[in-house]
Order: C-alpha cells, then structure tokens, then sequence
C-alpha cells in the first residue's frame, strides 16, 4: 500500500475524522476545508454547512484579532505554532462532559497551528488541532486550590507556633512576676512591722519629751541649763521637728500600704492561669491592671474611671486583666504626647461593656479591619509583637463576648468588650486563638 493508494488515502481520512482532537484545515483565505467529526459534535456545526466559508463568518465569537495574527504568522514563517491552555483557555467556547462538581464552564483546549506547504514550499493550508485538556485543568485547578488551603494552614500553624511561644514567654514572665513579689513581700512585711514599732517608740520619747518640757517652768529662764536647752531647741527646731516626725511616719506608712498594694495586683495579676471559671469583679480586675501598668501610663495620660453599675460575671479574670493590660496599654502609646484614657462600664440587657477611649491619633480607615490580625501593628519594628489585640480578641470570643473598635484620625479611638455575665457555654479559653474582624 502506497502513500497515494485509494485505501491508504481513505484510511487517512477516516482516522482524521474519528480521531477524538479536534482537525480542521484553512487556506489562505480563511476557508474552511477540513472540518471532522470532533469538531462537528462539538460545535454543533455539520461539515457541509462549514467547508468553503470564511471561518470567522462561521465563528464570529472567535477572537479573530489574536487568531487572525497567529494564522499569519504561520502562513509568513512556515513555522508550526502551540498555545496552552493556561495561555489562552479556549480557542472555541465547547462545553465540556465531566461529571466533576466544578466551576469550569467550558473544554480546555491546546491549539496546535500546523503549515501544509506544496511542492515550491509554499505555505499553501494551515490545519490546526484542538487537544481536549479539561481533565488536566480541572485537576491543576483542584490541586491549586489544595495547595493554597495547605499554604493557608501552614501560615495558621506558623501563626500559632508564634502566639504559643509568646504565651509561653508571657507566662514565664508572669511567675517571675510572682516571684518577685512574693519575695517583696518579706521585706516590706518586716519593714511595715519595725515602721509600727517605730511609731510607738516615737510617741513614747514624745511623751517624756512633752512631761520634761512641763519642768522647764521650774528652772531659772536665765540659767546655763534653760539656756543650753533653748540652744538646742532652736538648733534642731524643735516644733518643726515634732510636728514633721508625725507627718513623716504617717507618709511611710501609706507608702507601705501602697507598695503592698502593687505587690498584690502583681500577684493577683500574674497568678498562674488555671482556666478555672469564677465570678469576679471586672472593676477590681481593671483597678489591679492599673496599679500593674501604672508606669506605662503616668507620663502619657490622664486616667478617667466612669463606672456603672455591674454586676459579678462568671469568668477567668486572670485572661481578662490580660484584655484590660492590652487595651490600656495601646491606649498610652496611641497618645503622642499626653491626653487622656477613659474607661467605662455598663450594663446592656445580660451582657457588661467596658470602654476603653483614648485622646490618641486614631487608626487609619485601612487598617480598622485588620487591627486583630495576628502580627499586625502600626509601631515602629520591635516596638511590638502584634498579638496584644490579636490574643484579647480570642479571650473574649471564648469568653461568648465580642469586640468593637471605633477611631478617627486625629481624634482617638474606642475599644468596646461586650461579655455575658454568665456565659452559656465554658470553654478552656486559650491565648492562641488567631481571629480576624
């Protein structure tokens, strides 16, 4: 059998028109002249109605721009031609017939361009095919889609990784707080109890002081003894003294009460989180985290406490001192130079608020939704983890609260925590929740 023989030729024919491509030819002047069977099924377009007309007639939703340049090409060149799918999806608009639940609408195609030259070499048809590759993208699709889920858990862990390590560092922190303080505890303890014996011992010199200046009048106010005793008097000015000595022991004392004051809100504040749920007062929760972070706010704002009414909520106190820290903390580094942080409380049907406001320079519109995303933070780098907000917003969601957050540029801004007095659900509440807003 030959190359020319009638039966190799109508085998020819007959693989190219049951082969599962699309084939069709054009010439040079854009006529159709080979149209097979894969392209009539799929184009729902008879070969009869096809061969001899102008393919773009045929097709006028082809994008003859670009085909009509690629043709060229080949026609000028007499080179052959391939475009991906992941080029140009699709050179016809076929449906496809997968089965798959999927958001292709239509086949995926490779388009091969191939020149047909006669006997001078001349380009004289273009025959091209169309792979039908729907399979594969769809399949790349899903795969993409896989990997980009697996890239999204991968920076979730990533995430968690860095808030575990941040809670295991805050805890640290927080027993060596502890720790600290109850060593504190053993020197102010003895301290307070001489400065109470001192006071006694005080009062008593005073009072032999007091009985020997009743005697004075008995002595000669000429005398060498009245006048040595007037001499000393004035050289340690006496009445000043007396009257400063009371005033002095009484400031120590205060002070004592004030450092054990500090000393117990540290306690109280670092105290080993346990999860364990318990009603408690959130005002003694933010009075504690003031004394705590006083330093970081003395310098840099005025503190206004308005409170309401409110009762005891069922909670973990120690987490939501850690919520207070945090919103209060941020508050005094939103202020530039010095203004002022108003807390509020209230109450709203069955659940508490608490407003934090600052007088600060306000977040910008960009960022409000992005304010408790993990890592996220407007300071200069290392002047913060991004987690304070991040970590809050997770206690108060298992807390079955929620938080807002209004700002203005120029103006402040307000952090609001809604909180059930007794949530309908306890959960081990954990610092390494990562929401978004």
């Amino acid at each position: 059998m030959t190359v020319q023989d009638p039966q190799c030729m109508r085998l020819k024919s007959t693989i190219v028109d049951h082969a599962n491509i699309g084939l069709f030819a054009i010439n040079r002047d854009l006529e159709v002249v080979l149209w097979n069977q894969f392209m009539e099924i799929n184009s729902r377009r008879h070969a009869k109605d096809i061969l001899g007309r102008n393919l773009f007639e045929c097709f006028p939703e082809l994008p003859e721009k670009w085909l009509s340049r690629k043709i060229n090409n080949v026609f000028l060149l007499g080179n052959s031609s391939f475009t991906s799918w992941e080029q140009r999806p699709y050179l016809f608009k076929f449906p496809h017939n997968r089965t798959l639940q999927t958001t292709v609408d239509h086949m995926f195609q490779d388009s091969y361009f191939y020149p047909v030259k006669d006997d001078r070499g001349e380009v004289e048809y273009i025959y091209i095919s169309l792979l039908d590759v729907t399979d594969v993208g769809i399949y790349q699709g899903l795969l993409k889609t896989t990997i980009d889920k697996q890239k999204g858990l991968i920076t979730q862990l990533k995430d968690a990784q860095h808030q575990l390590q941040q809670s295991e560092k805050m805890a640290a922190v927080g027993q060596l707080a502890a720790g600290v303080a109850h060593e504190i505890n053993n020197p102010v303890a003895f301290v307070a109890s001489n400065l109470r014996t001192l006071n006694s011992y005080t009062s008593g010199l005073v009072s032999i002081i007091e009985a020997y200046q009743a005697a004075e009048s008995r002595l000669d106010p000429a005398g060498a003894e009245m006048t040595k005793i007037s001499s000393v008097k004035k050289q340690v000015d006496y009445e000043f003294l007396v009257e400063d000595l009371e005033q002095l022991l009484k400031e120590s004392d205060e002070g004592l009460g004030r450092v054990r004051r500090i000393v117990q809100d540290l306690k109280d504040f670092s105290r080993p989180d346990t999860g364990d749920w318990g009603w408690a007062d959130l005002h003694e929760g933010i009075d504690s985290t003031l004394n705590v972070v006083n330093n970081e706010i003395k310098y840099k704002a005025n503190v206004i406490k308005d409170y309401g009414e409110i009762p005891n909520i069922k909670c973990i106190i120690a987490q939501l001192n850690q919520v207070f820290m945090n919103l209060i903390v941020n508050a005094a580094h939103a202020i530039e130079d010095h203004g002022t942080i108003t807390i509020r409380s209230g109450m709203k049907n069955d659940h508490i608020l608490v407003e934090v406001s600052d007088s600060g320079r306000g977040i910008r519109p960009e960022h409000i939704k992005q304010v408790f995303n993990p890592f996220f933070t407007t300071k200069p780098v290392g002047k913060g983890t991004g987690l304070g907000l991040s970590v809050s917003y997770g206690i108060i969601e298992k807390h079955n609260g929620r938080m807002e957050v209004e700002s203005e540029i120029g103006t402040g801004t307000t952090f609001r925590v809604w909180l059930p007095i007794e949530p309908e659900e306890q959960q081990e509440v954990s610092t390494e929740s990562s929401p978004t807003l």
